[in-house]
C-alpha cells in the first residue's frame, strides 16, 4: 500500500461535490423533522447526523487513501468480521421496536447488518475477481458466492430485519449480469424461482404478511398497517408542485407521519419542497447511479468494474426502494433513504463506499500504483 500525491490531484470533484449536495439536502431535511412548533425550536436529531456525516467523512478519507486494492485484499477478513457481529448482535444485541439490529458501543448504537452491505460487496468482487469464468458461471460455480450472501442474510432475518436482507440478495442478483451466467442455468433458476415464490408466502410471519397486504391495499387498515402508507401519500400529495416551503409540512411539523426521519424521509421532503423539488433530487440520485456505472466502465481493472459496480448498485436500489415505498408503489420493508435518512450506521458505510468509488475513479488516471 501507498499513498500517492497524484490522487489528490485527479480527484473526481464532481462525484465528491454531488454526494455532498445529497447528503446537505438529507441534513436539511433531517432539522425539520426533528423540528418542533409546539415546544422548543431545536433538532437533536439534526446534531447526531451532522456528527455521524462527519464521521462519515473520516471513513471516506482513509478508504480513498487506502486504496480499493488494497481494501480488496483484506475484503475476505473485512467480511468475516461483519458476520462475527451479526452472530454477536442475536444473543447482546439492543431491541428496538421489536428488532434486534443495533450493539450499543460508548454511547453509540452500531448496526452491523449495514456494514454487511458494503464488505459483502467487496468478498463478491474479490471472489469474482480471483475465479474469472472463462465465458458465463455455471448454477454450480455460482455456489461459493451465493454462500457469500446466504450467510449474513439467514442471520439478519434472525433478529428480524427483511428489509436489509432483501438488499442482500438483490445486490447479489445485481452481480449476475456483470459476470454472467449461462442461459440454460438461467431459464432453470427463472422458472424454479416463478414455482417457489408463491410457496414463500406460507412462510412469512404475519407482519410481513399484513405489509403485502396493505402494499395491494392499505385502506383495508388506515388505522392499524394501513397508516403509514396513507399519511406518507397525503404528505407527498399535499406538497403541490412546489411544496409547502421549509418548515411548513402539516404531516410532518403536526407529527402525522410515523417513522419520518428515517424509512418516510422522501415524503417530508416532498411534502415541504413539492414536485419539482423531489424531481430535482431523483435527478440527482440518477446521475450519481450513471456516473457510478460510468467509473465502473472505465476502471482501469476488472477488480474496479466489480467493486464500483457493487457500491453504484447499493446506491441505485436503496433509493429505488425507498422512493417506491412511500409513494406506495412498493410494499414497506425498512429500507433508508442513502444518504439521506437518519442514521449513523448507514452513513458511515455509505460514505466510506463513495471513499472508495472515489479511489477507483481517480486510479484510472495514474500509470503506476
Amino acid at each position: 500500500m501507498r499513498l500517492d500525491r497524484g490522487l489528490w490531484g485527479n480527484l473526481d470533484w464532481f462525484l465528491l461535490a454531488l454526494v455532498l449536495a445529497i447528503c446537505l439536502l438529507g441534513l436539511v431535511n433531517i432539522y425539520s423533522t426533528g423540528f418542533s412548533l409546539l415546544h422548543d425550536k431545536t433538532s437533536a436529531l439534526f446534531v447526531r447526523q451532522s456528527q455521524w456525516l462527519l464521521m462519515g467523512l473520516c471513513g471516506m478519507v482513509i478508504a480513498f487513501f487506502l486504496g480499493y486494492r488494497f481494501i480488496a485484499s483484506w475484503a475476505y477478513v473485512i467480511y468475516a468480521l461483519s458476520v462475527i457481529l451479526l452472530v454477536i448482535v442475536l444473543f447482546y444485541g439492543h431491541t428496538t421496536h421489536g428488532s434486534q439490529r443495533w450493539i450499543n458501543i460508548a454511547g453509540f448504537s452500531f448496526q452491523p447488518s449495514e456494514m454487511v452491505k458494503l464488505t459483502m460487496i467487496l468478498a463478491l468482487a474479490r471472489y469474482f475477481n480471483d475465479h474469472p469464468s472463462p465465458r458465463s458461471y455455471t448454477l454450480k460455480e455460482l455456489l461459493p458466492p451465493l454462500a457469500i450472501c446466504v450467510l449474513p442474510l439467514v442471520l439478519i432475518l434472525r433478529q428480524p430485519d427483511l428489509g436489509t436482507a432483501l438488499m442482500l440478495l438483490i445486490l447479489f442478483v445485481s452481480f449476475i449480469p456483470v459476470v454472467g451466467i449461462r442461459w440454460r442455468d438461467l431459464v432453470t433458476v427463472t422458472a424454479v424461482t416463478a414455482v417457489l415464490v408463491p410457496m414463500g408466502w406460507f412462510f412469512l410471519k404475519d407482519y410481513q404478511k399484513e405489509r403485502i397486504l396493505t402494499f395491494i391495499n392499505p385502506y383495508r387498515d388506515p388505522l392499524g398497517s394501513g397508516y403509514h402508507i396513507i399519511q406518507s401519500m397525503i404528505a407527498v400529495g399535499s406538497g403541490g408542485v412546489l411544496g409547502k416551503g421549509f418548515l411548513k409540512g402539516t404531516q410532518t411539523q403536526l407529527k402525522f407521519l410515523p417513522e419520518q426521519q428515517t424509512d418516510f424521509i422522501f415524503s417530508v421532503f416532498a411534502e415541504e419542497w413539492g414536485f419539482l423539488g423531489g424531481v430535482i433530487l431523483l435527478a440527482m440520485f440518477t446521475l450519481l447511479v450513471v456516473w457510478g456505472l460510468r467509473i465502473a466502465l472505465h476502471s482501469r481493472d476488472y477488480l474496479g468494474t466489480l467493486v464500483a459496480y457493487g457500491i453504484t448498485a447499493l446506491i441505485f436500489w436503496g433509493a429505488f426502494i425507498n422512493m417506491g415505498m412511500v409513494l406506495g408503489l412498493l410494499p414497506v420493508v425498512g429500507v433508508p433513504l442513502p444518504f439521506f435518512s437518519y442514521g449513523g450506521s448507514a452513513m458511515v458505510m455509505l460514505m466510506t463506499a463513495v471513499g472508495i468509488l472515489l479511489n477507483i475513479s481517480t486510479r484510472r488516471f495514474i500509470l503506476q500504483s
